[in-house]
């Protein structure tokens, strides 16, 4: 053991009891695994690596990379070891998958993970063992509404917070009614929930719901129905492959230029060299677009290019922002990870200073963040300004505060 060794280890005996009280005086006594602090923090990924988001999966672990290596590869003085489980987008494996990391693995961080039903194992593995999770993208409402927890931080979104800025846009384009298409899953409920919320009050009528089970990306027969239903436009809720191959058939079908095609930010990003000409006029909603014009964006963007020779998206983005939240607990702390109420404090009172924009978190770990309405011009997200401010999920349920 060398010096710094020595010193990292009497620091961290000496603050655990003080560390101990303070959990309790914050009600953060949540039931745990008990494992001694080695000298490295374990990271463990939880991310999908093949399957529909598997491209999602890779652009999330190299933002979290980037962020702690330009910060010296370290998280608050202590060397890092990385562990990877490929979630497989899988929800029958997400409590299995979970606890090969906490207990088979014993990570002292779970960052995880893209597809919401999976978030809900993940999410009650944490609940259960009190290991840090920061959620970097699944937006399922549950995880800072009604299961919020302590040590569960999102740096992402929920579901309907794109949603939620989407449908006055759609009405101000003179477009009052709409059918709603997603897969029928969590996150496609839950988006809807955001549009309908938004597009309504603006005075929209939404005339038809359609859906198909997740991962099913034959479209045609619904297709077929929003032709003969002739809406004023079309709104959406899709990711990864299936969003790109929807918006091939949307074109193959002559609906493209026929009736404008919207959608949470999901639906174009990552995917636009795959979904080529028929991504052309989207128009959608997000936190986050390529285009975006400003330094904080620019330097984030060359530097992930030079280093992961490709573009980022807005996954990259979200790993990146899941590093720098990690960074300030963890400096915060100067890596004694057992003082859970000073790190937790410290990633709850931060301002994320991100390629997106600065965003704040919700007294329910959620971020309060701008969102962008943007349009698919020549292969890019451009972005057309800002559809709505300092956009909030409401928490409901989360007894956090």
């Amino acid at each position: 053991m060398n010096a710094q060794s020595r010193g990292l280890s009497r620091r961290l005996v000496l603050s655990r009891s003080a560390a101990v009280v303070g959990a309790s005086s914050a009600g953060l006594l949540l039931p745990q695994i008990v494992r001694a602090q080695s000298s490295k923090v374990k990271v463990g990924f939880m991310l999908p690596y093949t399957g529909t988001f598997a491209q999602l999966g890779v652009a999330i672990e190299n933002g979290v990379r980037m962020a702690i290596a330009e910060k010296g590869g370290k998280l608050g003085g202590r060397d890092i070891e990385w562990v990877k489980v490929d979630d497989e987008s899988e929800p029958s494996k997400g409590v299995e998958n979970a606890q090969k990391l906490v207990q088979r693995d014993k990570v002292d961080v779970l960052i995880g993970t893209v597809h919401s039903g999976v978030q809900m194992g993940i999410q009650r593995v944490a609940r259960d063992s009190g290991v840090l999770n920061i959620i970097p993208n699944a937006g399922v409402h549950a995880a800072t509404r009604a299961l919020c927890a302590p040590n569960v931080f999102r740096a992402s979104f929920t579901n309907s917070q794109p949603t939620l800025a989407l449908g006055k846009p759609m009405v101000d384009r003179g477009h009052k009614k709409a059918v709603w298409i997603t897969w029928k899953y969590a996150a496609g409920d839950e988006a809807f929930e955001g549009f309908k919320d938004s597009y309504t009050k603006a005075g929209g009528t939404i005339v038809k719901e359609l859906g198909l089970p997740f991962p099913n990306v034959e479209f045609q027969a619904l297709l077929t129905e929003i032709a003969s239903l002739k809406p004023d436009a079309v709104a959406c809720f899709f990711a990864g492959a299936g969003a790109a191959k929807f918006m091939r058939d949307y074109a193959a079908a002559g609906l493209q230029g026929k009736i404008p095609l919207y959608g949470s930010g999901f639906l174009t990003e990552g995917v636009l060299e795959a979904a080529g000409p028929a991504a052309e006029g989207v128009i959608t909603t997000m936190h986050y677009a390529d285009s975006l014009d400003t330094p904080r964006n620019k330097q984030f963007r060359t530097a992930y290019a030079q280093q992961f020779k490709m573009q980022p998206d807005v996954y990259a983005v979200q790993g990146y922002d899941s590093g720098q939240l990690l960074i300030r607990g963890l400096d915060a702390v100067k890596g004694d990870m057992s003082n859970k109420a000073a790190m937790y404090k410290a990633m709850e009172t931060a301002v994320i200073d991100s390629p997106r924009g600065k965003w704040i978190m919700s007294k329910a770990h959620n971020p309060v963040q701008d969102m962008y309405l943007r349009v698919v011009e020549k292969g890019d997200n451009k972005v057309l300004g800002v559809a709505a401010k300092a956009v909030a999920d409401s928490g409901a349920a989360c007894k956090l505060a």
